[in-house]
């Protein structure tokens, strides 16, 4: 009888899981009990599910993330969106993408002709942006000025969307909008942050105008390589004055070393 045909005893099969399990943080090949998880995984994926939740109810510390970004030599500023909790955020994402009304206020004085703005808000995942932002910029920043490009002070956000940064680029002048923000949590993932990057935004700019870097945590796209990423994409929007889908990211080739 060939071997692919010979029953697999269940402790055959459970060692086989086992080393699946090691390549991937998908939940695969659980263990069962009868017609229900076992309680092992059962417990686990309830304890990811609120870990999930925490990171998106989780406000976003301020005032820690300031003191963390003051060693990069620029001024950091703080504003608001037009949103004032946490429920207001989940339920109207159009107010996350508007600045409060005293925001002009506080970036006015900062208007200046520069290259780059960059702006960090918590997103769905404000644990992200307190683990993440701070060690993305401290790779990126060097690099950037190396390349001589104007950086207009770091705006942290308060209840922020993806968009709340085409109205800070404007604000400040700026050509390109950088924005930093946690991603929305996964079962696997709470913690993962994305950077969305746009050639002069505005009132008409959709998300087929940005480009994206997904999954930025130690398990997912570390950070020299995020930032090598983030890099590669500005100097390219720079030189050919586009992005989103008319921009290639094409990084991951130079990240491997191929020269195809």
């Amino acid at each position: 009888m060939s071997d692919e045909l010979l029953p697999v005893s269940p402790a055959d099969d459970d060692a086989l899981w086992v080393r699946l399990r090691k390549l991937t943080a998908a939940r695969i090949g659980l263990k069962r009990s009868g017609a229900s998880l076992a309680t092992a995984p059962l417990l686990a994926f309830q304890l990811a599910h609120a870990q999930a939740r925490d990171a998106v109810h989780q406000p976003l510390d301020l005032e820690q993330l300031a003191a963390d970004l003051a060693g990069f030599g620029l001024p950091v500023l703080d504003v608001a969106s037009k949103v004032e909790d946490t429920q207001t955020y989940l339920m109207r994402p159009d107010l996350g993408r508007t600045l409060a009304p005293d925001a002009a206020v506080r970036l006015a004085p900062q208007t200046g002709a520069c290259d780059l703005s960059i702006v960090i808000t918590g997103g769905l995942s404000a644990r992200a942006v307190q683990s993440h932002a701070a060690p993305v910029l401290k790779a990126l920043l060097p690099l950037l000025r190396k390349e001589s490009w104007r950086i207009a002070p770091l705006v942290l956000v308060r209840y922020g969307r993806v968009a709340i940064g085409d109205a800070i680029a404007g604000a400040l002048n700026a050509d390109i909008a950088l924005v930093l923000i946690g991603e929305r949590p996964g079962l696997s993932a709470p913690d993962s942050m994305g950077v969305y990057l746009t050639w002069q935004p505005g009132a008409d700019t959709t998300d087929a105008d940005r480009n994206c870097i997904s999954n930025i945590r130690p398990e997912g796209i570390g950070y020299a390589d995020a930032a090598f990423k983030i890099g590669h994409l500005l100097k390219a929007m720079r030189e050919r004055r586009l992005s989103g889908i008319r921009l290639k990211d094409d990084s991951d080739r130079l990240l491997l070393g191929s020269t195809d």
